[in-house]
């Protein structure tokens, strides 16, 4: 096949970010959270809608400032319950705000990305699948990961949606061997 098709038979969008995001390593720990968390909004729904939102998010999450989400109270958790151009899901915005304070547990910020880094030596692992239905939708490392966010009280953070956050961070490369993203 060679191209991910996902993206190339997708909205401008999805392409978009396909080609200057996705796969591309990440290591500033505010923009990880915010994939982490826009990662957990995308549970259940598809990537495109949670895009399309992405600004929304932003404004309404304090362009994922960590520090001022986790002082959200209930005020605010109301206020993003009425807000309807984002995903009004109670469960994961109360976790958005709960793994804010998790990393705020960490210490400095900065451990956050390198605490995730960690697990894959700070490089990249480069898959080379053949085929999208090659690609894994977890793995081994993703449930370990998941195991040890939520040892550190992060919340609604399954394998699943770890695995897919370490490809949108660059954590895992799984770009089809084709394609010119690789």
């Amino acid at each position: 096949m060679g191209l991910c098709a996902w993206a190339y038979n997708a909205s401008p969008e999805l392409r978009n970010y396909h080609d200057k995001e996705w796969g591309k390593p990440v290591f500033d720990s505010r923009k990880m959270f915010e994939l982490l968390s826009l990662e957990i909004f995308q549970a259940g729904l598809n990537w495109e809608t949670v895009l399309k939102k992405r600004s929304a998010f932003r404004d309404a999450f304090a362009g994922f400032d960590i520090n001022e989400i986790a002082g959200f109270d209930d005020a605010k958790i109301a206020g993003l319950l009425a807000n309807k151009q984002i995903i009004r899901n109670p469960r994961k915005i109360r976790a958005v705000i709960s793994n804010a304070r998790a990393v705020k547990e960490m210490g400095d910020q900065k451990t956050f990305s390198n605490c995730l880094w960690e697990f894959v030596d700070f490089e990249p692992i480069v898959n080379y699948w053949q085929n999208p239905e090659d690609i894994p939708s977890q793995t081994a490392l993703a449930r370990r990961i998941s195991t040890g966010l939520k040892e550190k009280n992060f919340k609604f953070i399954g394998p699943t949606i770890v695995y897919s956050f370490m490809q949108g961070c660059g954590m895992v490369n799984d770009h089809l061997a084709g394609c010119p993203n690789k």
